[in-house]
């Protein structure tokens, strides 16, 4: 399985810089893991509604299982974006983003 390179800070500047659209090839790779962690734990975000605010959240082991919010609640897609791609690189990475 892929492993990040929690050094590569440089494609977490990437990601911030432009959260959508074409990657590098190794930010992509990086994105790949990160969307294919174990469904226990994902962070997901929700929205209530076409204008409501975004909301972080986590699933559950199983399918099934209640997806639980944590309280999280951001105005702006791109700030909860960045809020999760930060927090799935500290699950995989073991170290905290220091970008804000």
């Amino acid at each position: 399985m892929y492993e990040i390179d929690a050094s590569r800070i440089d494609l977490a500047e990437e990601f911030k810089r432009k959260p959508y659209g074409r990657h590098s090839a190794e930010l992509q790779r990086v994105l790949n893991r990160m969307r294919s962690e174990p469904f226990e734990g994902h962070y997901v975000l929700l929205r209530d509604g076409p204008s409501g605010p975004w909301r972080l959240a986590q699933l559950g082991r199983r399918p099934q299982d209640p997806i639980i919010p944590t309280g999280d609640v951001f105005a702006d897609k791109m700030a909860a974006e960045w809020a999760v791609f930060k927090l799935r690189w500290k699950r995989l990475t073991g170290q905290d983003l220091t970008l804000e």
